[in-house]
């Protein structure tokens, strides 16, 4: 079972992911993707946090799967939107 401290690490950390692929991404928008480095850094950094979602879903009670997929649902919006070049809300 997962520990409660480490949903609320690893939901920390999506969260720091979504921050910084969000800002990353409004400033590839402003620049015409001259930022290409750290926009591929922030797609890399929200996909290392998907991955951890999934894993720590594994063990994770029920309340704790609810929290996480809804962390989860962000952090695929973000990416579909960098992807797809929409603007981030």
């Amino acid at each position: 079972m997962a520990t409660r401290e480490s949903v609320d690490h690893c939901l920390e950390q999506c969260q720091q992911a979504i921050d910084f692929a969000a800002a990353q991404y409004e400033e590839s928008a402003r620049q015409e993707h001259n930022n290409a480095g750290d926009f591929n850094e922030a797609q890399l950094m929200l996909e290392n946090a998907y991955n951890e979602l999934d894993k720590l879903l594994l063990s994770a009670n029920e309340q704790q799967r609810e929290m996480l997929h809804r962390k989860r649902f962000q952090i695929q919006q973000l990416q579909n939107q960098m992807i797809l070049g929409i603007r981030y809300q």
